[in-house]
């Protein structure tokens, strides 16, 4: 193998996570290690920055400041939504990427992300290879909707289940609190794939959670829904229900009702608003207090309740990305493949070619699914518990979190 030596170039995109920048530091750590990377840099605002040549310089941050990401949310070096076009269509982005790469000596790129993000990494190697710039391009997973394809699981994803299934523990015993009748819907993030949403049966499974949980994998039907909350509520006065953002009818039409007027920056519609609407329909249906109920940001930045299995992968999946970029792989994602080693759960890595995952959807199997599509079965249980194993070791000050605090000083051209 050639050996390949100069800079590399870390960023993040789109939805942050709560253990995204245990990534991060992955992958960091692992480059100011491995001699044949000269520089390490951190993409500001992730292919934007790479875009406007705005570029930190990560071996000017405190290893200590550093050590701390494995504990912060959101994404520490800034985050976007960008999605670049086809170059054979237009390839003036990557034009300008290619500028940036001579110009900083780059050439090793990491780009931690979800399915549009790997498709821009896939879209980066080829375009390199075909104007015959040598980089090695390496594609880190990151989604908290889990729906990444060809891996087990996807960092962020257990975290996410461990916040949803505990505020769900949490409502239900509030909302079952009061001795007058009372349905509570809520929202959860996932446009159409529902693991996030199923895991709310996490909390079944630990004694206090929903009576009905709808994933956007089965097509919803308004008067089964309404039949499910009446019957519940008339069996017992209570109804908890749990929803995915991205449900539809039997069309494939949103049940949302904000659905149409906006969309991110990679064309997909905006949701929101589900819980609001679900509620105004069973209000005429039931006469109870009807609570609508969304966690939004929350679910992804809750660095309180990480799963330490969640984030010590995450990290694993940065540092594995480096290591094998460094041995000459490229265009590829590192992805995680469940072992079962005397009765205990084990995850290790390798790695798929990013065309192979850029763009496909991995959703809950159906069969996971109960019958009446208004729930999970065990097997999820099974699936989704070792992932959220673990205590956060965050540093706390004053009884409250330290996160990461980065200097992030930009780093000038080297070419």
């Amino acid at each position: 193998m050639k050996e390949l030596k100069g800079a590399c170039i870390i960023g993040q995109s789109g939805g942050p996570t709560a253990v995204i920048n245990a990534s991060v530091l992955g992958a960091v750590q692992a480059a100011l290690a491995a001699p044949q990377i000269t520089n390490v840099y951190g993409a500001a605002h992730g292919i934007k920055g790479v875009l406007n040549q705005q570029l930190y310089d990560m071996s000017q941050e405190d290893p200590s400041e550093l050590e701390l990401l494995m504990f912060t949310p959101a994404s520490a070096l800034g985050t976007c939504r960008y999605k670049m076009k086809d170059p054979d269509v237009d390839p003036t982005d990557y034009e300008k990427l290619l500028e940036t790469f001579r110009k900083f000596n780059v050439r090793y790129f990491f780009y931690n992300g979800g399915n549009d993000s790997m498709d821009t990494c896939n879209k980066i190697s080829k375009f390199m290879l075909k104007n015959g710039y040598e980089c090695r391009v390496m594609g880190i997973p990151k989604t908290i909707d889990n729906d990444l394809y060809g891996t087990d699981h996807c960092p962020g994803f257990a975290s996410a289940a461990k916040y949803i299934a505990t505020s769900c523990m949490e409502v239900k015993h509030d909302a079952c609190c009061y001795d007058t009748g009372m349905v509570t819907i809520v929202e959860v993030m996932g446009r159409h794939a529902g693991w996030l949403t199923a895991s709310a049966a996490l909390a079944n499974f630990a004694g206090a959670g929903p009576d009905l949980i709808y994933l956007p994998e089965v097509d919803f039907d308004m008067d089964s829904f309404l039949n499910d909350v009446e019957r519940v509520y008339n069996a017992t006065g209570k109804c908890f229900v749990v929803v995915s953002e991205g449900i539809h009818d039997k069309d494939g039409k949103f049940i949302s009702e904000a659905k149409t007027n906006s969309n991110d920056g990679f064309g997909h519609a905006q949701l929101g608003g589900l819980a609001n609407k679900l509620a105004e329909v069973v209000r005429g249906r039931v006469s109870a207090k009807v609570r609508a109920i969304e966690p939004s940001l929350l679910q992804r930045c809750a660095t309180h309740l990480a799963s330490t299995t969640d984030a010590t992968e995450a990290y694993l999946a940065g540092k594995t990305a480096v290591n094998a970029a460094v041995n000459g792989d490229t265009d590829k994602m590192v992805a995680f493949e469940r072992n079962c080693i005397l009765g205990n759960y084990v995850c290790s890595t390798k790695l798929l070619p990013l065309e192979s995952v850029a763009n496909f959807e991995r959703k809950v199997p159906r069969e996971w699914i109960n019958a009446a599509g208004n729930g999970v079965e065990k097997a999820f249980i099974d699936y989704a518990l070792p992932l959220i194993q673990g205590e956060t070791g965050m540093k706390v000050e004053n009884a409250l979190p330290r996160f990461a605090r980065l200097k992030k000083v930009l780093a000038r051209p080297t070419c």
